[in-house]
């Protein structure tokens, strides 16, 4: 399963050259000395990238390391302006950036189905000389090259869109919890780091709505500085509206536990904090009615729930405080 989500990829792009403009005069029967009639050439192709909802990874462009658009023609005689280059379409899941691998550069964001945002633009082609004809100049021998092709290697990173984003230590049940409240199926053990890769799963809501869950690779401290999964999880968060905090019930320190996420979230970047928190209490079948009393009290100052993904406790109070986190405006 892993290796199937591709969230990171390079590709070499090249738009394509504008066709050249044409040197050409009217060759008629009764037309000895025709004037210029040089058509202009025809524009090179561009490189486009467009969304698609039904993509969920790069995959599909994992083994593409070149895309090149089509020249264009050049012109020809009788002002007959030359073909353009034919546009090549670069297909990727909503919530991709891309960006200059040189310089680092936003090329492009696509968050639409159907969005489409030029990449690289195709070279103009050139005029033909019957744009050239003067009252000095009557039969101009010259017209213009066609626009050269805009090249550059093109990184593309894939940061999931989601509505609720699970956070968490390694085992801190996201994963079991993902697949108890939607139709997702990730693979879970008892093991750190089970999950290698994000998971989305559509969560049923009442009155049939719905919001998208996204279940992210375990955090560990040191994962702003790119220990464990680090930053390839971390940026997958950043385009969640709302983020869940999950931390088990027999963990020495809820308080804590919740305090050490926020700080790799602020160090990795200080706006993921602007989101809005919600904060889950997971494994709550193992607790008595006192324990949970108990813990009330030292728990941080965030909207929580308790919940047991294993027996269903208080999962739809958790489905109606996530919707109404996600549907409150500030």
């Amino acid at each position: 399963m892993a290796s199937n989500f591709v969230d990171y990829i390079k590709i070499y792009c090249r738009s394509g050259k504008g066709g050249a403009g044409s040197v050409h005069f009217l060759r008629a029967k009764y037309v000895p000395k025709g004037g210029p009639d040089g058509g202009d050439g025809g524009r090179g192709g561009h490189v486009i990238l467009k969304g698609n909802s039904n993509l969920w990874t790069l995959l599909h462009l994992r083994y593409t390391r070149h895309v090149y658009a089509e020249e264009g023609a050049p012109g020809r005689g009788q002002g007959k302006t030359g073909a353009q280059g034919k546009d090549v379409f670069i297909e990727v899941p909503l919530g991709t950036l891309a960006r200059n691998a040189e310089t680092g550069e936003i090329m492009a964001e696509i968050t639409e189905h159907g969005q489409e945002i030029v990449l690289l633009n195709g070279g103009k082609g050139g005029l033909g000389n019957i744009h050239f004809k003067t009252s000095v100049n009557q039969a101009p021998r010259y017209a213009q090259p066609g626009e050269p092709a805009i090249e550059a290697p093109v990184i593309m990173e894939l940061k999931i869109l989601a509505d609720v984003g699970l956070v968490g230590f390694p085992n801190a049940g996201k994963s079991t919890l993902l697949s108890v409240v939607s139709a997702a199926k990730p693979e879970i053990a008892d093991y750190p780091f089970t999950t290698l890769v994000p998971n989305l799963g559509m969560v049923p809501y009442r009155d049939q709505k719905s919001f998208v869950m996204a279940d992210i690779p375990g955090i560990i401290e040191g994962a702003h500085e790119g220990r464990g999964l680090g930053h390839r999880f971390l940026r997958h968060i950043e385009r969640n509206s709302v983020l869940l905090f999950l931390v088990p019930f027999d963990s020495n320190d809820v308080k804590k536990e919740y305090e050490i996420l926020l700080k790799e979230l602020r160090m990795y970047n200080p706006e993921l904090l602007d989101k809005r928190r919600v904060l889950a209490i997971t494994k709550c079948d193992m607790a008595d009615e006192q324990m949970m009393e108990e813990m009330k009290e030292e728990l941080p100052d965030v909207p929580w729930v308790m919940i047991s993904s294993h027996t269903t406790m208080g999962l739809m109070n958790l489905k109606d405080l996530l919707w109404k986190t996600l549907t409150t405006d500030d």
